[in-house]
């Protein structure tokens, strides 16, 4: 939907509105012609319902409107006397049109001052819980949203089981783009596996229909802040489809912007930036890119150790994920009972072999039993690590240590921007330049693997090629300016990490927010009150030196808050 269909859909809202409640306008005391005001009917009819002007800010936002919107013609027939839990359903069932019926053909009198008190408890229950989804809405879209890490490409800033607070307000928050969705759930409801919104979900690849007339424009607050080199950012994953959305799977269907899946990574190319990876790091503007000093990156090396590995050996030297390696007999590789055991239990890397093995990467040791069941044979003294560099030259001085060598990834298919012409990998990649709004580029065959998905499926152009020549919109292109700014998204675990190397460029447009705060993380692989990593409760994401814990000072004010709450009903009474 564009803003010009935007605008007329709410002007025949707005005359709906008027046709449908003029006479009941009337009846309170008010003008006719007030009813048809876009906005300003609003605040009168707040006013006839005893409910303050600020609703009709809500009646405005995207999804919280979806709750409201009931709420108001319940309360408007209430107004005129109909509290009866028929005129209730009737209201809303209806989707407001009873009014029609109150307005034209029933005989009602306004009622100016009645009790805005719930008839029973059930009415008051229900109350407080549509008020506090409503609340928890506005939090949830325009200011923190919750969220939790679920891979380890941050790791030793960001831990798996970290739960984070994102602020939406940094870089200013984006308002909903898709219009018809259930509040704070995200692309899926849980446990059913459908999908939580209303979209056109019949088209195998982008085309004319992407223009769903239940979408809104891209609109987004002002930000206090711009979006710096290496800070931690969330944002939509821009290649993201649907593969298992639903127990049907249908492949190839294109989510909204903002319904796509939430990953958070480090921006360590911004807008303007030339960027190159030499060797695992990074290289901006032609100079080695200095991380803030909580940022450890992490690289996989393989440790081949003198003796056969043991449980003791890993407690006391490795620190982080690591990988064992198994031979299986080929005759078991099909075997239903191997697959379901390496889905569910383990995470399993298929490496090459000879004919009759198959090698195999798990995480962590397979228990004995388990090894007899599928034949499966260790190599005892080697593992595959994920290691900074200092970690590396640790376990390199370890005596029980033969050697410690680090992963060379070779060019891959895989690596962006996907062209037999650039011969890149994950350690060496680039230079690139990292677009930004309003700057023009020269355009020809050589460049365009690196924009044509911006330029087709970011910024909304058909884009197509004849011969040497390329087409924007069905006109000759020499060059391209960029509408909005881009960025380059990457994970300090470098070997480890689906990124931007994968899939090319952030648009600002899919930037949901910044982390600002850990307020529970949590270890699965921990006991008891282990599980709970306390000192990591309530630090901050970014900033400098050790992250200190405000664990102590927050249950401080929120005791000082319930005490304060108490002292105020005994008071009042």
């Amino acid at each position: 939907m564009s803003f010009t269909q935007l605008l007329i859909f709410l002007l025949i809202i707005q005359a709906v509105h008027g046709l449908a409640t003029w006479k009941l306008y009337l009846k309170a005391g008010k003008h006719a012609w007030e009813a048809f005001i876009p906005v300003y009917n609003a605040v009168i009819l707040m006013k006839i319902i005893n409910r303050p002007w600020w609703w009709t800010i809500l009646l405005f936002l995207p999804i919280v409107n979806l709750i409201m919107f009931p709420v108001i013609w319940v309360e408007t027939a209430r107004s005129f006397g109909k509290n009866s839990n028929l005129d209730t359903f009737l209201a809303i069932i209806s989707l407001g049109f009873y009014n029609f019926y109150l307005n034209y053909a029933a005989d009602v009198t306004y009622i100016e001052d009645r009790s805005l008190q719930p008839r029973s408890e059930v009415g008051d229950w229900v109350s407080s819980i549509l008020f506090a989804i409503v609340a928890a809405t506005i939090v949830h879209t325009y200011f923190i949203q919750p969220f939790v890490i679920p891979t380890s490409s941050l790791e030793k800033t960001l831990l798996v089981g970290d739960f984070l607070f994102v602020s939406k307000f940094h870089y200013g928050a984006r308002l909903p783009q898709t219009s018809l969705a259930l509040p704070m759930v995200h692309d899926s409801i849980p446990v059913v596996h459908t999908k939580s919104y209303i979209a056109d979900d019949d088209r195998a690849t982008r085309d004319e229909s992407w223009a769903n007339k239940t979408f809104l424009p891209y609109l987004r607050l002002p930000g206090f802040q711009k979006i710096k080199r290496n800070d931690i950012v969330v944002f939509n994953w821009p290649v993201d489809t649907v593969q298992d959305f639903f127990k049907v799977p249908k492949r190839g269907f294109i989510k909204p912007v903002d319904k796509k899946s939430n990953y958070v990574k480090r921006a360590v190319g911004v807008p303007g930036d030339s960027m190159a990876i030499k060797n695992g790091y990074i290289y901006t503007n032609g100079k080695k890119n200095e991380l803030p000093d909580r940022a450890r990156i992490q690289f996989y090396y393989s440790v081949t150790t003198k003796d056969d590995l043991d449980q003791g050996f890993v407690d006391q030297n490795i620190h982080s994920q690591f990988w064992r390696f198994y031979n299986i007999s080929s005759k078991y590789w099909d075997d239903t009972r191997l697959q379901e055991y390496f889905n569910t239990d383990n995470r399993a890397y298929l490496n090459e072999g000879s004919r009759d093995s198959l090698n195999v990467e798990v995480v962590g040791f397979v228990r004995n039993d388990d090894m007899q069941k599928f034949k499966m044979e260790p190599l005892l003294n080697k593992i595959n690590v994920n290691l900074t560099e200092e970690e590396a030259q640790t376990l390199r001085e370890n005596p029980k240590v033969a050697s410690v060598e680090k992963f060379d990834y070779q060019p891959k298919e895989d690596v962006f921007p996907h062209s037999p012409d650039y011969n890149w990998s994950f350690d060496n990649f680039g230079p690139i330049y990292i677009p930004e709004a309003g700057k023009t580029v020269d355009l020809n065959l050589e460049v365009l693997p690196f924009y044509e998905r911006i330029i087709s499926e970011y910024e909304n152009n058909t884009i197509t090629v004849k011969g040497n020549q390329i087409f924007i919109n069905g006109n000759v292109a020499t060059s391209y300016t960029f509408k909005q700014d881009y960025y380059w998204m990457m994970g300090d675990n470098r070997h480890n990490s689906q990124d931007a190397r994968a899939w090319g460029y952030v648009p600002f447009d899919h930037v949901v927010g910044k982390p600002v705060l850990i307020w529970m993380s949590w270890d699965t692989n921990a006991s008891g009150f282990n599980k709970i990593r306390w000192n990591r409760l309530f630090t901050t994401v970014h900033g400098s030196g050790k992250p200190v814990s405000y664990l102590i000072p927050v249950l401080i004010l929120i005791a000082l808050g319930y005490g304060f709450s108490k002292y105020k009903k005994r008071k009042k009474k």
